[in-house]
């Protein structure tokens, strides 16, 4: 194409003349930029009919937009017109089309609507509530017996509810990827040999949601696929008619399709379709959260008539890092202590720099830039030596990018913490919620659960701590809260405190306490519980208002407020039966996930570090993927985030308190496959999917890390830190770099 440097491996696959091609694609090669040239070429060879379509198919819908841009930019360079003949879609954006031009074939109405993420988790919150409040004592058998009564009681209350609904979520989503009903799970049920415990839990929520979902006339995410493939093996015209329409499929990050996600593709490919996939099984890293695995995409690669091509050349890196993340993919596939998880990364290809005199080369090298801290760190001085990286790098930096990723939301939100306390500036739009709506709907949220538990004199001296957060600034201020939390904690009765009648606890409290200002304090606070106390009979929505004017001034705050308020009164009117306690725990669940609640989706809207320069971005590793900065700082580098499979390794899915540190999610799945297996030596045995799931998990986590080093451009900072207990190890993996990495530098 004129006016577009290709690079030698680029050139050969913008040669496809047809047929099934499959690309291995490293971080950094331009993968979608090459897709794009693609379907413009195919577009502009002429061959297709003015009712045809090159179909290109991505994960995310911002990459639908940045497809569309690119493509629209290439057409238009071979002299055509934008936005014609080609479509782009998301996977499951293509199987909605699928299914909303003939819903009758799976029996929908033309009228059916799409539930949600929101919504069916909040569905599945009220299914799983409503099993536990059934069913109190179905997993203690489950439980590890050396558990007194009173801490079991604790669990069934505090812990079990949130593990049953994330339950569903594993067994639903494998359910439907199985293309399985809740029926079909009942009539196979009746004729098993031996029960299976965890599989009836499964069903029975399964069939509850449902139920929900049809009463509501829709359909969820997880459903939609599924019946794409049900339409389009009902109605064999319709098949040809999309085949047709489509005559050329291009699939961008396919190491993140599911089976019947890629059985879908297949069908509207045909048996001798053109049909093209570019993916990355070094960067699939969603395999504990979806059916999606990357055995998939090499499968289809290696496959006899499949034409294998790859695009190893990155321009991203310097070659320092560039042979750290090589040096990673070559130790795990070879020297892993676990040989059971060395196929978790694989090459070739390996990343190979660009081409000299390359368009886009890569940064210049310098070793130095690489520190890998072997020291061990424990939580909090691992967030101060970061803090203090940045905060000497910064005003040296300001036309730079840099971004400090960690491999959990709450490590990122605990450096948020410290750098406001520094005043550096940041940006968390790659967290899960803001700490700015963290802020509000935890304050708003300790103020609730004590109104719905008002004799709790801990859960007013929290509210007392929440409300008085602005003296906690300084020393003095501080010791003074902390005081008259201390006082408010020790109340022998709370209400002779708030509504005192024959006894006013404060009377008693002045021949005791000689400091003037604390009792000040009391009767100043008393007042503001009692308004708060009364504004509980109130609507949702108007209580979180009332609390909110009271508690902020900051306009941004107050805004928050307002959309979390509009939100507990949605959960509210779906929810008739919820009450204080149910809606508090809702709000933090919008806390924790508000990107999924308020809509705030860089899934949706796209994220530019570039846009950030001179600026700390925090965020995960997950949400990180498909970004580059300057510097990067990877934090929790440790065993437990990053476990190899040792005997002292700890893994996140395993509960303390299951008997056997069972993973009841990864056992239940193995129920129901071993339900429909006819292989008897596949009959379910109790811990063999703990035992797999332990190394599905390593071999995620092993390609995280991989994906971790490769969003640096110039310089990567390595930590970790010793755990909560002061147990953890530097993970494996971070050893076996440093060892490298130390002999590189000493030769």
């Amino acid at each position: 194409m004129t006016g577009v440097q290709l690079r030698p491996k680029q050139e050969e696959i913008l040669a496809y003349a047809g047929g099934t091609m499959g690309i291995s694609a490293v971080p950094g090669s331009g993968k979608t930029w090459t897709l794009s040239l693609l379907a413009a070429e195919v577009i502009a060879a002429g061959g297709l009919a003015d009712d045809q379509e090159v179909l290109v198919v991505t994960l995310v819908n911002s990459a639908v937009d940045n497809f569309y841009r690119r493509v629209d930019e290439f057409v238009t360079l071979q002299g055509l017109l934008p936005k014609l003949g080609y479509r782009v879609r998301t996977l499951h954006g293509l199987a909605h089309d699928i299914v909303r031009e003939r819903p009758a074939l799976v029996g929908l109405e033309n009228n059916f609507q799409i539930i949600d993420e929101r919504e069916s988790a909040a569905i599945r919150a009220e299914v799983a509530r409503a099993w536990m409040q059934a069913n109190p004592d179905f997993l203690d058998d489950y439980l590890d017996p050396q558990l007194d009564a009173n801490r079991q009681d604790w669990l069934r209350r505090e812990k079990l509810p949130e593990l049953v609904e994330g339950l569903a979520l594993s067994f639903i989503r494998t359910a439907k990827d199985m293309r399985l009903t809740p029926e079909q799970l009942q009539r196979q049920m009746e004729n098993l040999p031996l029960p299976l415990p965890l599989a009836e839990l499964g069903r029975s929520m399964y069939a509850d949601y449902q139920r929900a979902l049809n009463y509501r006339g829709g359909v969820d995410f997880d459903d939609l696929v599924r019946l794409a493939l049900t339409a389009l093996e009902s109605d064999a015209r319709f098949l040809e008619r999309l085949q047709y329409r489509w005559p050329f499929i291009l699939e961008d990050e396919a190491q993140d399709s599911s089976q019947l996600q890629e059985l879908m593709l297949s069908m509207l490919a045909g048996g001798t379709g053109n049909w093209v996939r570019v993916g990355d099984p070094n960067q699939a890293i969603y395999e504990t959260f979806t059916t999606a695995n990357p055995r998939y995409l090499r499968d289809f690669i290696r496959r006899a008539d499949v034409q294998s091509k790859d695009l190893p050349n990155s321009g991203r890196s310097t070659q320092s890092i560039i042979d750290m993340a090589n040096h990673l993919v070559e130790w795990t596939a070879s020297q892993h202590p676990l040989s059971e998880v060395r196929d978790a990364l694989q090459g070739p290809p390996f990343i190979e720099p660009a081409p000299r005199d390359d368009p886009q080369p890569n940064p210049i090298d310098d070793p130095r830039q690489v520190n890998l801290m072997i020291k061990g760190y424990t939580p909090i001085e691992e967030i101060q030596r970061v803090a203090d990286s940045l905060e000497r790098w910064l005003p040296e930096n300001t036309d730079k990018t840099v971004a400090v990723l960690a491999p959990r939301n709450v490590r990122a939100e605990e450096l948020a913490n410290e750098l406001t306390r520094r005043k550096i500036e940041y940006v968390d739009s790659l967290l899960k919620s803001s700490a700015r709506t963290r802020y509000s709907a935890g304050a708003l949220g300790n103020i609730l659960r004590y109104l719905s538990d008002p004799e709790s004199g801990r859960g007013l001296a929290r509210v007392y701590e929440v409300w008085r957060r602005e003296l906690r600034h300084d020393d003095q201020g501080k010791l003074r809260v902390d005081q008259v939390a201390g006082l408010i904690r020790r109340i022998p009765r709370v209400e002779d405190y708030l509504w005192p009648r024959s006894q006013d606890w404060l009377d008693e409290l002045r021949r005791t306490v000689d400091s003037d200002e604390n009792l000040l304090e009391l009767e100043s606070f008393r007042p503001v519980i009692q308004r708060w106390q009364s504004a509980i009979l109130l609507p949702i929505d108007q209580v979180v208002l009332t609390l909110a004017q009271e508690l902020f001034v900051d306009p941004d705050e107050l805004a928050v407020s307002h959309k979390l308020a509009l939100l507990l009164r949605r959960a509210a009117q779906a929810n008739p039966s919820w009450r204080l306690p149910e809606l508090t725990g809702e709000l933090g669940a919008i806390a924790r996930n508000e990107r999924r609640f308020l809509g705030f989706s860089q899934d949706d809207t796209g994220f530019d570090p570039e846009r950030h320069k001179g600026k700390v971005v925090l965020g995960t590793i997950h949400k990180a993927k498909g970004l580059e900065w300057d510097r990067v700082y990877l934090m929790s580098v440790n065993n437990y985030d990053f476990p190899a499979g040792s005997s002292y390794d700890q893994f996140i899915s395993e509960k303390w308190f299951f008997r056997d540190r069972l993973n009841l999610e990864a056992e239940a799945q193995a129920q129901l496959k071993a339900m429909f297996s006819t292989d008897e030596y596949h009959w379910y045995q109790e811990g063999a999917a703990t035992s797999q799931a332990r190394l599905d998990y390593i071999r995620e986590r092993l390609r995280l890390l991989y994906v971790g080093i490769t969003r640096a451009r110039k310089e990567l900072v390595i930590t970790w830190n010793t755990g909560r207990q002061g147990e953890s190890q530097p993970a494996v993996a971070l050893v076996a770099l440093y060892n490298y990495w130390s002999q590189r530098n000493a030769a």
